[in-house]
């Protein structure tokens, strides 16, 4: 059931030359910059949600092997993949899933206790926003990027205001407006699907032909022509010599 698709598709950039590869990253960069700001590029690997790799409890194997509870299919797909120690980025890519579809399911089955609870606060944080199960408030608090006190006061504030709560937030001085961008915008991202079919990948590896290997088919083609003229032309003069 495992496709590493993605691990393919990166191992078909892996081949490319140095200079190809250092522009792909430096686009890469710029563009995730101009889209979702520069803090996103500031995360470490194990605590990117998409990178996390859910795994089964005791229960989540024993539902998965008797199916007595009867959920819905795609969770026991899902579970699967869990099962196969897929990541959550390849769990999405094989199931043609989004992100936010992915995270809702993870959240349903750590809540009941398929898989295992995250140790790393910001998957739980990150998973459990895209999934909606946490507003703007209660992620940065998950987080750590503000106190259950502050959160407090700025719910306190939000009750006489019409401003959304993030910017209470950013207005109070708890998180910054950087903070609020990142955070809308990959929830945002979030919602779009992504299929990546890595044979239309180029391999690294690329052939020079000469004008003449560039052209063969056309060539042997004119040949042929040629032959089969040679072969008329031989035909129609025994016609001639036969009729004299």
């Amino acid at each position: 059931m495992k496709r590493n698709i993605f691990t393919i598709f990166l191992d078909r950039i892996e081949d490319f030359p140095v200079w190809v590869k250092q522009i792909i990253c430096l686009k890469l960069s710029e563009g995730i910059k101009a889209q979702v700001c520069e803090k996103f590029l500031e995360e470490n690997s194990d605590e990117i949600f998409s990178l996390y790799v859910p795994i089964l409890t005791f229960k989540g194997s024993e539902e998965l092997k008797k199916r007595n509870v009867g959920l819905d299919a795609n969770l026991y797909n899902f579970l699967s993949y869990c099962e196969n120690g897929a990541s959550v980025l390849e769990i999405s890519l094989n199931t043609y899933l989004s992100m936010e579809e992915v995270a809702k399911y993870f959240i349903l089955c750590v809540d009941s206790g398929l898989i295992e609870k995250p140790e790393n606060i910001e998957i739980q944080a990150m998973a459990g926003f895209i999934a909606g199960k946490f507003r703007t408030g209660e992620y940065f608090a998950k987080k750590g990027l503000i106190t259950d006190e502050q959160l407090a006061k700025a719910v306190s504030e939000s009750s006489n205001s019409e401003k959304k709560f993030a910017e209470i937030l950013v207005d109070m001085g708890f998180i910054t407006q950087e903070d609020v961008s990142a955070m809308l915008a990959f929830k945002e991202e979030s919602k779009k699907r992504f299929i990546l079919d890595y044979n239309e990948v180029p391999k690294g590896e690329s052939e020079f032909c000469t004008k003449e290997e560039m052209y063969k088919n056309e060539i042997d083609e004119l040949r042929a022509e040629n032959e089969k003229l040679k072969k008329k032309i031989s035909q129609l003069l025994d016609i001639v010599k036969n009729y004299n």
